[in-house]
């Protein structure tokens, strides 16, 4: 049977797994050795070496990356930032352009507004919900558009389906940020994304273990950023390959659960007197909801909202829960919560954060696998 053929839950146990079994180990051992012998090697990217990212762990874990998104091909890296910085600097050379979605991951955002200029490569943000206003920024340098599924915090769903258009139209790439979604709620390369990027750290994990990241999508500019991380050095340990290999046998479990989870909580506060805001794609409420819907196979574990108050009133209300922690990830199997402004986008002024609509107020849930009863109750109490 094709690996293609099979559904995600099956590729996620099996694809990618060595045949035959090493040694008949069930489980994918850990291959922890720097230094691999020879085999005939002539070319320096195939030498067999971590840094390379080629040893059994790291090649285990690109063929299964690469199954469950449909995509030709896929790489690890150390981090979400190695993944995302690594593509741009390997698609993007000085006097280049490209495009970005205006509301972006914090650590993004940065690197694209303090190290792009440095190295003479511009950029323009776009709103990716007004397609009519694209065009006038792509210009005879432009050569790729970046945006996220999700945007990190407001859960703003673009129109994807108009970047890919507008982009074959114009002969330019396409790098999305599938994190918040992973690949269980959407696989960008079936919509004809030519790259996918994680930060393997959150859902692929999903236990709030080890940072790693990932790049999935066409095979021939896998290897141009392949060659590129090879240089910066921007590997995945050993044994965090098999973590992050045993972490994604249970992502559908996980992320089937974060999505139910997330809706009932998310309808919980929309009819809560203290909530001011609710920011999920699940609410029929929610502007891209219908695109949403026709998009995703779920609405993900990820919201915002903002309580009505002033910063104290958020402070205390998330101080006096007792299930969620406050910490800045996402993602894990174990609810946590944040303030945006304080966390994942410190790095921007407020002023930036405000025009984007980031409030100093606003809070990021990352829904676990608890049972949602017990989170909704907790969040009552609090906002009692």
């Amino acid at each position: 049977m094709n690996d293609k053929n099979k559904h995600i839950d099956t590729k996620l146990i099996h694809s990618g797994e060595p045949s035959p079994k090493v040694l008949g180990s069930v489980s994918m051992p850990i291959f922890q050795s720097s230094t691999f012998e020879s085999a005939g090697e002539v070319d320096y990217h195939d030498v067999r070496y971590i840094r390379l990212n080629n040893t059994p762990n790291h090649i285990a874990l690109h063929e299964k990356l690469a199954a469950i998104e449909n995509a030709e091909d896929a790489l690890v890296t150390g981090s979400g930032m190695a993944a995302i910085s690594t593509t741009l600097f390997s698609l993007l050379s000085q006097g280049d352009h490209f495009l970005a979605q205006d509301c972006l991951y914090g650590g993004t955002h940065t690197l694209m507004n303090q190290d792009f200029p440095k190295r003479g490569i511009s950029f323009d943000f776009i709103d990716g919900n007004k397609p009519e206003t694209w065009e006038n920024k792509i210009n005879k340098h432009t050569r790729l558009i970046y945006v996220e599924t999700m945007s990190n915090p407001l859960l703003q769903v673009a129109d994807l389906k108009a970047i890919v258009d507008c982009a074959q139209k114009h002969n330019l790439l396409t790098v999305i940020d599938n994190t918040f979604a992973s690949p269980i709620n959407f696989r960008p390369t079936e919509l004809g994304f030519d790259l996918s990027l994680h930060s393997g750290s959150k859902y692929l994990n999903g236990h709030t273990d080890i940072v790693s990241g990932a790049i999935i999508g066409k095979k021939d500019l896998i290897e141009t950023i392949k060659h590129h991380l090879d240089h910066f050095g921007g590997s995945l340990d050993p044994h965090a390959c098999f973590l992050l290999h045993r972490g994604l046998k249970t992502l559908s479990l996980r992320v089937e659960r974060q999505n139910e989870n997330a809706l009932n909580i998310a309808n919980y506060f929309e009819s809560h007197s203290k909530i001011k805001q609710v920011n999920y794609p699940g609410l029929e409420s929610h502007p891209n909801y219908n695109r949403t819907s026709s998009l995703f196979d779920g609405f993900g574990g990820m919201m915002s909202f903002v309580l009505k108050g002033n910063v104290e009133d958020a402070d205390r209300f998330i101080s006096r829960l007792s299930l969620p922690t406050e910490a800045p990830s996402l993602g894990g199997i174990e609810t946590l919560i944040t303030r945006p402004a304080i966390t994942s986008h410190a790095g921007m002024s407020k002023d930036e954060r405000e025009s984007l609509g980031i409030s100093e107020t606003l809070v990021r849930l990352s829904v676990g696998i608890e049972f949602y009863q017990d989170l909704i109750d907790d969040f009552d109490q609090a906002l009692s």
